[in-house]
């Protein structure tokens, strides 16, 4: 049997805030119309979506493909007689109706609502059972409760059988509050089916948020280390952490081998999976010879942002006999923090030494070892 959507996209929404209609803004990347479609066109079973929008709004949709536009009316059910006008002639056995506002829907209820339709049943459609008490209210005060009994919250897609919501429209009540109402009123039975949490309808500013967060999925947590070494060679002072250490040699290196800002910018390479500083500045490459490191680590911060990354906290140990790092350690993490662009309080930059032992600890070098956080909401 062949299953149409009708997406009701023809109110304003005012209530949500904006400058346009609630349908036509942005969340997580996208409008709330396209996360809507997107959820529908993943579902095999649909092979036809209406979009019902209001007559000044019809270019927001102008060449979108596998789409039917038709114009919406004064009232929702108006807009959705209109939406089902737009499949006569069709072979469409079975309708789903749905707000373009409840751009969180999953496929996989989409197409619960689609299993549930059949001879037995011409009518289904997810709600919630109200878990919260309930108060009548009158002047800002209680005034009674109600008995939360065998009451439920709303959601769409409401699915039925075509001809028989089509006839129910044509008898009707002008104020009926969804299609479910409808369908009652002309004594279909409706089956309730579970609803979702995650199925809200974006109403207020605040709704906005919710969805971002539903739509972006579980907060993506990224942990990467980085690992350097660097030889002690002729000179007066080393680079670490962006700041000059006076010492009676120097580190080698093909930039300034400030040690611990390239640590820094490999861990942050590696919570992204970016591979190290040797993919994005090529010490082959002769630009970068005596380069000042801040610019490594200043493009491993920034691409983090571009991804949408957050870096929550850094953490560097400077392994080392000498020179001694702690009455350097203060400069050296405000520096790094005005590097990242990064609270001050979220890099930590502290030393060891190896006990004498290894190439640290006869003093050949210095090594750093650094762990970074990212977190995408």
């Amino acid at each position: 049997m062949s299953t149409a959507a009708i997406i009701v996209a023809a109110g304003r929404g005012t209530r949500a805030g904006g400058e346009r209609p609630k349908q036509w803004q942005r969340v997580a990347g996208k409008r709330v119309i396209d996360w809507t479609l997107a959820a529908f066109r993943a579902v095999p079973a649909i092979e036809r979506i209406v979009v019902v929008v209001h007559p000044d709004d019809m270019a927001e949709l102008t060449g979108e493909t596998g789409v039917t536009l038709t114009e919406g009316a004064a009232t929702r059910a108006g807009s959705v007689c209109n939406g089902l006008a737009a499949l006569e002639g069709t072979d469409v056995a079975h309708v789903l109706i749905h707000d373009a506002a409840r751009c969180c829907v999953s496929p996989d209820q989409i197409a619960d609502v689609i299993a549930a339709l059949g001879p037995d049943c011409p009518a289904a459609a997810p709600a919630l059972p109200v878990s919260d008490a309930l108060w009548l209210g009158l002047d800002g005060l209680v005034s009674g409760t109600q008995d939360r009994a065998g009451l439920y919250r709303a959601q769409t897609p409401q699915g039925f059988d075509r001809d028989v919501i089509v006839a129910a429209h044509a008898t009707a009540p002008e104020d009926a509050a969804d299609d479910v109402a409808v369908a009652r009123a002309a004594g279909i039975p409706v089956r309730i089916l579970p609803g979702r949490e995650s199925n809200l309808k974006i109403t207020t500013p605040e709704d906005f948020a919710r969805a971002e967060t539903i739509l972006r999925g579980p907060m993506d947590i990224r942990t990467g280390t980085g690992f350097d070494v660097h030889r002690f060679g002729p000179g007066d002072h080393v680079m670490l952490c962006g700041v000059a250490v006076p010492h009676d040699r120097g580190l080698q290196g093909h930039s300034d081998a400030d040690v611990g800002l390239h640590t820094l910018a490999d861990a942050i390479y590696g919570a992204m999976a970016e591979g190290d500083i040797g993919r994005h500045f090529p010490p082959s490459d002769p630009q970068w010879k005596g380069a000042e490191s801040h610019v490594f680590l200043s493009h491993a911060a920034g691409l983090a942002a571009e991804k949408g990354f957050r870096i929550t906290n850094v953490d560097l140990t400077l392994i080392c006999e000498t020179p001694k790092i702690g009455p350097h350690a203060a400069a050296m993490q405000a520096r790094v923090s005005e590097i990242m662009g990064l609270e001050v309080e979220r890099v930590s930059v502290k030393a060891t030494t190896s006990e004498r032992l290894g190439f640290t600890g006869r003093g050949e070098g210095i090594a750093a070892q650094a762990v970074a956080t990212l977190v995408r909401p």
